[in-house]
């Protein structure tokens, strides 16, 4: 057998193992429940300003060339190819790691790459990435995010709390 269908094989043996599986469906779902509520939210903010919800939380549409929270953001063709090349290799690692997991941090890897993928989805295709989540107490705003960043940060805080908790 050649090289290519030794490695397709192997490739395509990681997804007979069902916790690899539940944890594709997981970033799957992710990843569309993320879509979805861009396009709904772009959708209605192409006629809309801003959305009042409470004295706490807006909606508003805001397009983040940056990295999470709107860090790093730049108007530099050059700079944004390279975070978004960056954010690719990261996300290739990050399936790597994913992988090679126990059955816990497959869950929590999964919440971070489905909203990974989500975020880098609208850097290819929107170059940028809609965020329209408004957390506020008077005029103290927290950064603007989606549905992405949430499971982005609560993947990572999760695996960060539970290596520190749980630490040998």
């Amino acid at each position: 057998m050649n090289i290519f269908g030794t490695y397709s094989r192997n490739f395509l043996s990681l997804f007979k193992k069902k916790e690899n599986l539940i944890g594709i469906i997981l970033i799957l779902i992710i990843f569309l429940l993320d879509r979805f509520s861009k396009i709904k939210i772009i959708n209605y903010f192409s006629n809309n300003n801003e959305v009042f919800i409470n004295d706490y939380i807006n909606l508003n549409l805001v397009w983040n060339t940056g990295i999470g929270f709107g860090l790093l953001s730049s108007d530099s063709n050059l700079f944004y190819t390279s975070i978004s090349l960056l954010i690719f290799t990261i996300i290739i690692f990050l399936f790597y790691i994913f992988f090679k997991s126990n059955l816990v941090d497959k869950f929590l890897f999964s919440l971070v790459l489905g909203g990974a993928i989500g975020n880098f989805w609208d850097r290819v295709f929107f170059f940028a990435v809609p965020d329209f989540i408004d957390i506020h107490y008077e005029n103290f705003h927290w950064f603007t995010f989606n549905i992405a960043d949430i499971f982005i940060s609560v993947g990572i805080i999760t695996i960060i709390l539970k290596d520190l908790i749980l630490k040998k």
